[in-house]
């Protein structure tokens, strides 16, 4: 593959969504890190599917069950044949993170508009306060296989062992260890930093543009197989700090450049370096186990 996306249809412009606002075929679902933004203004029928609150159980750390799930599709308006297309901020974390999460419950056609909230904001298109009240719809989840795209900590402990490739999506200071978030966030929620033994180093920010665009299939290729030596075939572990990052990543990997494999680690470092005995490799190596 040279020169395009693996699956173009994965990636829609905003004059796409633009021209698709009215079709009853679409839902366009805004996820976002600032929960006050879509009520500041959103692109008009958008529904607001929270991150937090909506998508993840809160008794434990998981996502909410099918039941939940299909009530939550029901709500907003989105049937087992709808288009959703997802955006947010941050050029798109989270609604890749969603869009992550909609696949962990099977559903067939999830899409994000290239340049998130911040581009069509930048570029004057059509917004609204107007809170949408979708008529519900019947939604059955028809196939759940997360263990295709999700992996957890006894598994990424054992693609470490075995060498697979692993990339940490972090900041270079979260990877080093000499921070535990980004710069500007609060350092909590793990005990110890670094990063996992054998996991590269390819910061998420790369794969996009100043204007929160993802970069071309030549650009993306030259990052992750020109600079790492990734290869299509390879079985790929993503992580960051929460996973929303590393969803983006994830993306990235699956859907523009088509690699089959490719896992994101939603536990990420505030569970691994929370847990006992786990080997945390320092500096700007990759380390060993």
């Amino acid at each position: 593959m040279s020169g395009t996306y693996a699956r173009p249809e994965a990636l829609v412009s905003a004059d796409w969504v633009q021209e698709h606002l009215n079709d009853p075929k679409v839902r366009i679902v805004e996820t976002d890190e600032d929960a006050a933004l879509y009520h500041m203004g959103h692109i008009p029928g958008a529904v607001e599917i929270g991150w937090h609150l909506q998508l993840q159980d809160q008794l434990r750390r998981d996502y909410i069950d099918v039941p939940r799930f299909e009530a939550l599709c029901s709500a907003a308006g989105i049937a087992n044949d709808t288009t959703v297309v997802f955006y947010g901020d941050n050029a798109n974390w989270w609604a890749c993170y969603a869009l992550w999460a909609f696949q962990l419950f099977g559903h067939k056609d999830c899409r994000i508009m290239d340049g998130g909230y911040a581009l069509w904001k930048a570029e004057g298109r059509p917004m609204t306060t107007e809170i949408p009240s979708p008529t519900p719809t019947p939604y059955k989840v028809q196939k759940a296989d997360e263990a295709a795209i999700r992996a957890f900590r006894d598994e990424v402990l054992a693609h470490a062992k075995a060498g697979r490739p692993m990339i940490d999506v972090r900041s270079p200071d979260e990877y080093t260890g000499k921070k535990l978030h980004m710069e500007g966030y609060p350092q909590e929620g793990a005990l110890r930093g670094g990063h996992i033994p054998g996991a590269r180093s390819v910061p998420w920010k790369r794969a996009i543009n100043a204007d929160g665009t993802f970069k071309s299939a030549d650009e993306l290729q030259a990052l992750y197989e020109g600079e790492i030596g990734m290869k299509p075939s390879d079985d790929v572990v993503a992580y960051c700090r929460i996973g929303e990052r590393s969803s983006h990543t994830w993306f990235v990997l699956k859907y523009l450049l088509g690699y089959p494999k490719v896992r994101n680690y939603d536990g990420s470092w505030t569970e691994w370096g929370n847990l006992v005995r786990v080997p945390i490799a320092l500096g700007e190596e990759p380390g060993k186990i």
